[in-house]
């Protein structure tokens, strides 16, 4: 028998609790539960009003089952469980009503599924296990090459060249002018702009993720996004001052890894401190925006970031933005700029301080707000630009992917020039 979840996770979750109403479905469940190597008084009397108390107090467990039976409003009294059950847990909910449409919104609301009593004990354990090798079966990294995730961080050369904002418009024209779905994450955790750029609550998702990352999975990413549009999720935080950022990066590369399951695309709003303490985060984006101003300062550090980034991310294309540019009034021209950092200004953004104000005023992207302005037309080639570099990897992928001949090691040209040699040096050798 199978007990690996029988004591409490490693992050101190419970593995399993249930809330039921009568005691038939009561005694179903203990019985399933002693199977499953769960403990048979993690299994409790009482419907969902009882789990929102209990969890009100407590951590919640990984699975979790609820009973509708008693429940009025069951659609709406799930909104409560929601506030108070912690992003990662698996919900099952049992009831006696059997409706479709009451099944779809339950899903919808982000149940797992839902089940009609009386429970038999054989439907029970199957739903139960399911629930747990999805938990701890790990997802199969060959999905990234089935699918085709556009994937890009933003990274400034310097705060304040507009990284951020930046960052926000490229996943804002991603969702809605290309139809991707698309995540915005921000990890600038203590100061991070993107929640505030699109008039959201950050919401806690960002600060769970970091503080547990065995909690982050599909569920998880399902409930802790923030939506700013069908198309567009965001995650950011306002973690305290007080709070110290203690990570070993794990949490970044599972959410990128669940990212690439539930979106089309993830754009990432990248501190340079991250970017350095992490570089791991580059290993599977398809693109780096290197933001900058025209300023002494900006080219020095554009130079230092361009050399890290061909020793940490090789394989990773580097888009270099000149960002608020205003004719004459840079520190230098951005033909001086190229020259310095050895490369060419790939794309330059005019300043429109009308443009930056009407958006911060609207609660909307730079892109969103300002339709008209000379800012647009840049940006969007921009996002041109970052497709074509993901369709470039993806066609890398597949022909990494191809069988090769069995041919394709030998260099028939080298053979064939060797064996004329070889005939050359034997017709001038003198006869015996």
């Amino acid at each position: 028998m199978n007990r690996t979840l029988s004591t409490p996770l490693p992050n101190g979750r419970e593995p399993f609790l249930a809330f039921v109403a009568d005691d038939l479905t009561l005694d179903v469940v203990q019985s399933v539960a002693h199977e499953l190597g769960w403990r048979p008084d993690a299994c409790k009397k009482g419907g969902l009003r009882a789990a929102v108390q209990a969890l009100s107090v407590a951590t919640s467990p990984a699975i979790m089952m609820i009973d509708l039976s008693e429940a009025g409003d069951p659609l709406s009294e799930i909104e409560s469980l929601a506030e108070v059950c912690e992003p990662g847990t698996i919900v099952f909910a049992v009831g006696r009503v059997n409706d479709v449409t009451l099944y779809r919104d339950l899903v919808a609301r982000g149940i797992h599924d839902y089940l009609l009593k009386p429970l038999s004990a054989a439907q029970l354990h199957d739903a139960l296990e399911r629930a747990r090798q999805a938990m701890s079966t790990p997802r199969d990294k060959s999905d990234a090459l089935q699918t085709r995730h556009l994937s890009a961080a933003v990274v400034g050369t310097r705060g304040g060249v507009g990284a951020s904002t930046l960052a926000t418009s490229i996943a804002f024209l991603l969702s809605s002018e290309h139809a991707r779905s698309t995540a915005l994450l921000d990890l600038d955790v203590h100061f991070g702009t993107a929640a505030l750029a699109l008039d959201l609550e950050p919401g806690r998702a960002l600060a769970d993720a970091i503080a547990d990352p065995a909690r982050i999975d599909g569920m998880f990413i399902e409930r802790a996004m923030v939506r700013a549009s069908e198309k567009l999720a965001i995650m950011s935080a306002e973690a305290p001052l007080s709070a110290g950022l203690m990570t070993d990066g794990s949490a970044f590369l599972r959410l990128e890894q669940e990212f690439r399951q539930a979106f089309e695309a993830t754009i990432i709003d990248l501190p340079r401190s991250i970017m350095i303490n992490f570089p791991q985060l580059l290993a599977e984006l398809n693109t780096v925006v290197l933001t900058t101003d025209l300023t002494l300062a900006s080219a020095r550090d554009a130079i230092r970031i361009l050399s890290w980034l061909k020793v940490n991310a090789p394989k990773t294309s580097v888009i270099v933005v000149a960002n608020k540019v205003q004719p004459g009034s840079g520190e230098i021209s951005p033909t001086e700029f190229s020259a310095a950092i050895e490369r060419p200004i790939n794309f330059a953004i005019p300043y429109d301080h009308k443009a930056a104000i009407q958006a911060a005023r609207l609660g909307q992207t730079l892109a969103q707000g300002n339709r008209q302005s000379k800012v647009i037309v840049p940006i969007a080639e921009l996002v041109r630009e970052i497709g074509k570099s993901e369709l470039a990897l993806g066609e890398a992928q597949e022909r990494s992917v191809k069988p090769k001949s069995l041919l394709g090691n030998f260099d028939l040209k080298a053979l064939l020039s060797k064996k004329q040699v070889v005939k050359t040096e034997q017709a001038a050798r003198p006869a015996a």
